[in-house]
């Protein structure tokens, strides 16, 4: 980054951030950090509860070195990938967007904006795996590095863990693009490391940044990954959210059901025809096949495990003391608001050092990863 950039938008970590609770005898006080307009902080703590859940006073927006601020620009992207013209349409507003329910335009837009933002070319993934919303994980990236700024961790060079970087790679290839880190991106499913490596395959100039390695125990989330000697300034994560297939299946069915709402209220042309299968593609008939599947996709270890997020999060808490010394920083994503105190408990009891709570903004949408080291 520039350091024109950098004056432009002063990174969150050189700024005042609220401090750490530290585990020992006594309660710890958790700081919750969060942005305002314009990217400046507020400081916000509960003293007679470690996290506070109330809704901030202020509109949130995304970090400010996000480049996906507003609505896409759509020409833009077209110019970057044309095959992207197909898939669009007008909403009553007269402005140009997609339908988000089909699952080849998601797939294409994200195809768009990877190239158009960050220079990653060819990228795919298999039918039904999942397609992540671009701008919410690059926030998790930025207040990523802000964590690392505020710890003085951004020495060259970096390395960090992407723990479960699916099919997508996409944390991996946020985390190379946008700050040179060396990333080791890990998955248990051979599929999803196969088309990661498509991916890198693709991209020649970030084969020398990112390595992928498949964990070999599926029960496991550090250990036989993290080889001795092996050193991380952050580990990442996006754990899978629901306790069941069935969990996860309801809330796609209510997220579809929206999403048909949404679209019978709109009034626009009728959709472009559906454009036949590439040859050249090996998932192009699949995508096809799959085009009524959920439109963000997602494989069962991708979406669920046996107990949910919290289970999940509790199980990569205890490997991690293993790997306290290997490892500066273990961060997860935490979709559900209501084990964040759970979680800064069990923390607590686990002996962790230092825990932070960030909490971001894409939209409507409100999202928040922890963070923990011993």
């Amino acid at each position: 980054m520039s350091n024109s950039d950098n004056s432009r938008s002063r990174p969150l970590a050189n700024k005042r951030l609220s401090r750490s609770g530290d585990a020992g005898p006594k309660k710890p006080s958790i700081k919750v950090r969060t942005a305002k307009q314009g990217g400046s902080e507020r400081r916000s703590a509960n003293k007679s509860a470690p996290y506070s859940g109330s809704k901030p006073r202020k509109p949130l927006t995304m970090h400010p070195r996000n480049p996906h601020q507003g609505r896409y620009d759509m020409e833009a992207l077209v110019k970057t990938l044309p095959q992207l013209e197909q898939y669009l349409t007008t909403n009553p507003r007269g402005e140009q967007t997609i339908d988000f329910a089909d699952s080849r335009a998601v797939v294409c837009l994200n195809q768009a904006l990877l190239k158009h933002h960050y220079g990653v070319e060819g990228w795919d993934i298999p039918a039904g795996y999942l397609c992540p919303p671009i701008p919410g994980r690059a926030d998790y990236i930025h207040y990523a590095a802000d964590l690392l700024n505020k710890y003085q961790l951004n020495k060259e060079p970096v390395r960090v863990l992407d723990i479960g970087t699916g099919a997508n790679l996409i944390y991996s290839l946020l985390g190379a693009c946008q700050y040179q880190w060396n990333m080791l991106a890990s998955d248990i499913d051979e599929t999803a490391i196969r088309a990661a490596n498509d991916i890198l395959t693709a991209n020649p100039a970030l084969q020398h940044k990112i390595e992928v390695r498949q964990q070999p125990d599926d029960r496991s989330v550090f250990r036989n990954l993290i080889q001795p000697g092996e050193r991380f300034a952050l580990s990442v994560c996006n754990p899978p959210f629901y306790a069941s297939a069935e969990e996860a299946q309801a809330e796609n069915l209510r997220k579809q059901r929206n999403l048909s709402r949404h679209q019978q209220k709109r009034q626009q042309p009728e959709a472009a025809p559906a454009a036949p299968a590439d040859r050249s593609d090996p998932w192009g008939k699949a995508k096809v096949n799959a085009e009524k599947q959920r439109n963000f996709g997602g494989q069962n270890n991708e979406l669920w495990c046996e107990g949910g997020e919290l289970a999940f999060l509790k199980r990569m808490t205890r490997e991690s003391q293993q790997y306290g010394q290997q490892v500066a920083w273990f961060t997860s994503l935490i979709s559900k608001q209501e084990n964040v105190p759970l979680m800064l408990e069990y923390l607590k009891a686990q002996g962790v050092k230092k825990t932070e709570v960030v909490k971001m903004a894409q939209g409507q949408k409100i999202s928040r990863f922890i963070a923990w080291c011993f």
